[in-house]
């Protein structure tokens, strides 16, 4: 196997590693009380609001794939729904493979089955995430200024630390600005295609810039975020003991998920283990905040598991033509 496809493979099993180790280590240093308290409350949980979670987590979804459209308009594209919807259901199936690798899907299929160029596509997702990370900061303020001084000690005592997030985004940001200056300044023929491809990247990000529709972008990505709360605040009463949290503190647990998800593929092991430990802290048992976790992390991957493995099945099925 050549070193570079020895990383690739490092990169997805590394993470999954850690996953199934986290998940070992939680069950294995619980008592078997714990354990089966723990058993218990998942398998007690109410499947109604569950499967109200899951709408909330359809409808969001869609939300998602309609407010795409919004980004490909102004460039002259127009693909459909459908293929919209299952090429963002395909990439995040692929995120739970390899982190981040579903938005180069996206994009891709966008290529594949519509003919907008990858480079445009794939613009128009970066200008998507740089909104959703706004729409990220603006519920970290929320629940900060709900539970500041629980929520500042909590992320102290589990060494989280957001502000590493954006000082990451922050250089992610100043090196793509480095990279256009370099690229614009070239002659030879290999940078002569890169800058073509940034030319179109740019010209995909810039068309949140030229919308039409700015009132109903900004709709949709509220809807969309209402939606993720919803889908935390509903599975709360699947557990009797949790269903007392108040909204601070399931804001506080899906600002502390959000962090959490990006340190392994998916959040396997680490997400239940982190949403469990906020609990703990804010006074409810272990076992009671652990299974909160399991059911909504759970209860999503498995709706994404499913649409999303249907999409790639169904694209080229749907799609003959092309």
């Amino acid at each position: 196997m050549s070193k570079k496809k020895l990383i690739k493979v490092l990169k997805i099993l590394i993470p999954l590693g850690l996953g199934v180790f986290l998940i070992y280590y939680s069950l294995s240093s619980a008592t078997p009380e714990e354990r089966t308290t723990l058993w218990l409350n998942i398998k007690k949980a109410d499947p109604t609001y569950i499967f109200l979670s899951l709408i909330f987590g359809v409808l969001s979804h869609f939300s998602r794939a309609y407010r795409w459209q919004f980004l490909l308009e102004p460039m002259g594209y127009s693909p459909k729904l459908s293929n919209r919807f299952m090429a963002v259901m395909a990439a995040y199936l692929a995120n739970l493979g390899i982190p981040r690798s579903g938005e180069f899907l996206r994009g891709a299929l966008l290529t594949t089955y519509e003919d907008v160029p990858f480079e445009k596509g794939f613009g128009t997702i970066i200008s998507e995430r740089i909104a959703d990370f706004l729409m990220l900061l603006l519920v970290v303020a929320v629940a900060v200024l709900m539970q500041t001084d629980m929520l500042l000690t909590y992320l102290k005592e589990q060494n989280i630390n957001p502000l590493y997030t954006v000082i990451f985004l922050a250089l992610v940001v100043g090196a793509i600005y480095l990279g256009f200056r370099i690229v614009k300044n070239a002659r030879s023929g290999f940078f002569l295609k890169i800058r073509k491809f940034m030319n179109g990247l740019l010209e995909g990000m810039k068309s949140i810039l030229h919308m039409k529709h700015k009132i109903a972008f900004i709709a949709h990505t509220l809807f969309i975020w209402l939606m993720y709360i919803l889908m935390f605040w509903v599975i709360k009463f699947t557990i009797p003991e949790i269903a007392i949290a108040n909204l601070g503190i399931i804001i506080a647990a899906f600002v502390i998920g959000s962090f959490s998800i990006s340190v392994t593929n998916g959040g396997i092991g680490v997400y239940p283990i982190t949403i469990g430990a906020l609990f703990v802290f804010f006074g409810f048992s272990k076992e009671g905040g652990e299974a909160f976790g399991w059911i909504i992390w759970g209860s999503q991957t498995l709706l994404v598991v499913i649409l999303g493995a249907l999409s790639f099945i169904l694209l080229p099925v749907l799609n003959r033509s092309k």
